[in-house]
């Protein structure tokens, strides 16, 4: 896996683990403070709950209080019950010896007159709290009048005229529920909890029951424990969305989410970045037919390694294809485009990794080996100049020649500029000698033969005074390879191209069709009788199907890469007839 795919996964995968610790020390933190908050909020509530619950015992001990005053009677009890009464009384209730004889309001409470230590629900309760003189609360219970109530049975004891203390009976007062302490409850539903309110069943039973809840389930509520009277009752709060915020959390791990993936396209993108960088500094630094360094980049490069290492010997060696231009001229730029590539391929496999190889443009090539002298590289560079170069051109293989010249650093040169210019003059110097070879530089060459060979193929052919073509020495494949601008010009063809797709390559089909044959007869008669030259004139067949009497003169050579290959010069004849007649007698065809 690439490193601009690993790291941005990295920092996508850290940053998901840092945002998922920091979202989850966030939601411990809300957690804790709004526990903190809750149970602050249970104690205050809770408090006034107790308070609240208090204030309706109170009424019993009123009460309790008017019948020790009164010596066991209460006068006028409806008046003074009407005074106790509130909205969350139900009723305030006499029970002498137990037995309920008078109720405030009576109306719709007859059915409460009983005697509670012998009633099967509440004897055994109200016995303990008579033999333990303790006050009592029984419920919640379902009242006649419609909701819950709690019942306070507040047990009386009273002394007789012997200062003896005899059970009077109960005061007992009924609260309504939750109206005893709704205030409370509101409170806690008003700021978005949810309660529960329980007691233990009573005194004799440890179990508890919810007096009030606002709610079906409670989670990890926080609990607060309150005393009432001689029971123990507990306030159970939690928020009612819940110990963690929801919609702070989402923000968070969402924008923090938004910030990893930022930070992961980020991290991406400066890595495309960094990539398109280096692609964008191969291609100023790379040719980009043949992939090797271009002149900069193998400058460059040379330079660095010359620099790092400038104790280590090193040759520099510059090559290029001998008549490339007749190649390009010869099967078109895109063959010559295949034989340069053919030629870098060859480099890459022949020299060692360590070798930096480059082309200088055009067909000039060049190669710097590390670390080794002109005379340990000279068999490796002579095998790689013999070593067979070839390209293929529509399905045949065609070969073809270099040369190469080569110095050393730093006996040759101490700078890299300078130890260039010394391979430059070797080649050259090969150039001299007949091309196709490998020559090491010497003192004495001189770096003005360049100006020797300025005369190249092109300038030559298109220079001649007169028109030229080179084509195929045989006599069922006479392939046209080159011709000149002033060929073109005499057949009437706008370039090579043309001139191959009229002739379909073929020298015979410039030749008049009646003469054919009697022209390619007279050519081979010539060449077979021991002639290196032939001479014949004939009809010449122009692109636009006239014809021009020529002058052919031919020239059978051996070419190394094409075989047997005619050089021919073609004179317009009636031209010169026009200039020669009378000099020569020239009779017209």
């Amino acid at each position: 896996m690439k490193k601009k795919t690993i790291v941005p996964l990295i920092v996508f995968l850290v940053g998901i683990c840092l945002l998922s610790v920091f979202t989850y020390n966030t939601n411990v933190q809300i957690q804790k403070d709004r526990r903190t908050i809750a149970k602050l909020n249970a104690v205050t509530y809770g408090q006034r709950i107790e308070n609240d619950i208090e204030n309706g015992i109170e009424i019993t001990d009123t009460l309790k209080q008017l019948l020790i005053n009164g010596n066991g009677q209460i006068i006028n009890f409806s008046k003074v019950a009407e005074n106790l009464m509130s909205y969350s009384i139900q009723s305030v209730q006499l029970a002498p010896n137990g037995v309920v004889t008078d109720i405030y309001p009576e109306e719709g409470n007859e059915a409460g007159k009983i005697d509670l230590l012998k009633d099967s629900k509440r004897g055994e309760i109200s016995n303990y709290a008579k033999d333990h003189n303790i006050t009592i609360i029984q419920g919640p219970i379902k009242l006649k009048q419609g909701g819950s109530g709690l019942v306070v049975r507040n047990p009386i004891y009273l002394e007789d005229k012997n200062g003896q203390e005899y059970f009077w009976g109960f005061t007992i007062a009924v609260l309504r529920v939750p109206e005893i302490f709704e205030d409370s409850t509101n409170a806690l539903s008003k700021f978005k909890y949810n309660y529960r309110l329980s007691r233990e069943a009573s005194v004799l039973d440890k179990k508890y029951v919810e007096v009030d809840a606002n709610c079906d389930k409670m989670i990890r509520p926080v609990t607060y424990d309150l005393t009432v009277g001689k029971e123990k009752w507990k306030l159970q709060i939690m928020p009612r969305a819940g110990w963690s915020n929801s919609k702070t959390l989402y923000l968070i791990f969402f924008g923090g989410l938004s910030l990893v993936l930022l930070l992961t396209g980020l991290t991406t993108l400066l890595f495309l970045l960094d990539e398109r960088r280096v692609e964008l500094k191969e291609l100023a630094n790379k040719d980009g037919l043949t992939k090797l360094y271009n002149r900069y980049g193998f400058d460059e490069m040379a330079e660095k390694m010359i620099s790092k290492n400038p104790k280590e010997h090193c040759v520099a060696v510059l090559l290029d294809v001998d008549d490339f231009k007749l190649i390009n001229d010869m099967y078109g730029h895109a063959y010559g485009d295949k034989a340069l590539i053919s030629l870098s391929e060859n480099m890459q496999k022949f020299f060692p990794s360590s070798a930096l190889l480059g082309r200088n443009g055009g067909d000039e090539f060049c190669i710097l080996l590390p670390n080794c002298t002109a005379k340990e590289a000279k068999e490796s560079l002579i095998e790689f100049t013999k070593t067979p170069k070839t390209f293929s051109y529509k399905g045949q293989t065609y070969s073809f020649c270099i040369s190469l010249g080569y110095a050393e650093y730093p006996n040759d040169a101490i700078e890299r500029s300078q130890l260039m210019r010394c391979a430059d003059t070797a080649l050259y110097e090969v150039k001299l000698h007949g091309k196709n070879g490998c020559i090491a530089y010497q003192e004495g060459f001189q770096s003005g033969v360049r100006k020797q060979l300025g005369f190249v193929l092109n300038d030559i052919s298109e220079n001649l005074p007169g028109a030229f073509m080179i084509y195929r020495a045989d006599k069922e494949d006479d392939e046209i390879f080159y011709a000149n601008k002033e060929f073109l010009d005499l057949a009437g063809y706008e370039n090579l191209d043309a001139l191959f797709k009229g002739t379909k390559k073929s020298f015979r089909n410039l030749i008049c069709e009646d003469q054919q044959k009697a022209v390619e007869t007279s050519i081979w008669n010539q060449i077979e009788s021991g002639n290196m030259d032939d001479y014949i004139h004939y009809q010449l067949r122009r692109q636009d199907g006239t014809y021009i009497p020529v002058l052919d003169q031919g020239r059978i050579v051996e070419s190394e890469r094409f075989g047997r290959v005619f050089y021919v010069l073609f004179m317009d004849w009636q031209a010169m007839q026009s200039h020669y007649s009378e000099k020569f007698n020239v009779k017209d065809v």
